[in-house]
């Protein structure tokens, strides 16, 4: 494992919150982690996207949480993404929260809808983090898991073309708190909660695996 030290003890503050987690929540993530365990025992390679309405806050979160935990806990074959219904930007309040966490983020131009390279290792490629809709070309086609981390992307979205499997572990916006003095914080407590979450469901996968 090579993951950045500021983000290792991140990690190690969170795992121990995951009893924040709700029962009801609990069985929702260990289902996702029977998914990537199955995957792994057939030994094939495993496409995770994470799916909300403007690809800009919850489910680029999501992203960088569930590549970063797949490092930690050295689930192998996992690749991850992100997409949406519409295409807008990757949220400024949002890429915040990732830095703040200890992330590298480096953001390549000042288009309207800027690529990011978001380091969470010294030896793994960046993850190029942008708002798309979640069939861009940039992401898997087919023989995914969807996790839509939205209510709406949920809705909205009653089948997701190419999905092998679907999982609604939905987050509340942090947009509601743009413009607000308690912005920073509701971007960190949200970025914290899918860390929580993502952690969670990973280290099932490696005791289900061993």
């Amino acid at each position: 494992m090579s993951l950045i030290k500021k983000i290792e003890d991140k990690i190690s503050e969170l795992l121990i919150k995951k009893n924040s987690i709700s029962e009801e929540r609990k069985e929702l993530l260990k289902s996702f982690a029977q998914y990537i365990s199955s995957k792994l025992i057939e030994e094939k390679p495993i496409n995770l996207i994470f799916i909300c309405t403007h690809n800009s806050r919850r489910s680029t979160m999501a992203q960088i949480w569930a590549q970063t935990a797949a490092e930690y806990f050295g689930i192998p074959n996992i690749l991850c993404y992100s997409g949406g219904t519409v295409v807008t930007a990757f949220n400024p309040n949002a890429v915040k929260a990732v830095r703040d966490a200890g992330f590298e983020v480096e953001k390549m131009s000042e288009s309207e809808n800027p690529k990011y390279l978001v380091t969470y290792s010294e030896n793994s490629e960046p993850l190029k983090c942008f708002s798309k809709i979640y069939g861009d070309s940039f992401n898997p086609q087919q023989d995914f898991a969807a996790l839509m981390t939205c209510s709406d992307a949920d809705a909205n979205c009653p089948m997701v073309l190419g999905a092998g499997a679907r999982f609604p572990v939905k987050y509340d916006d942090p947009k509601e708190f743009d413009g607000t003095d308690m912005e920073t914080k509701k971007y960190a407590e949200r970025f914290e909660q899918i860390g929580i979450e993502i952690l969670y469901a990973f280290s099932k996968i490696k005791s289900e695996k061993n």
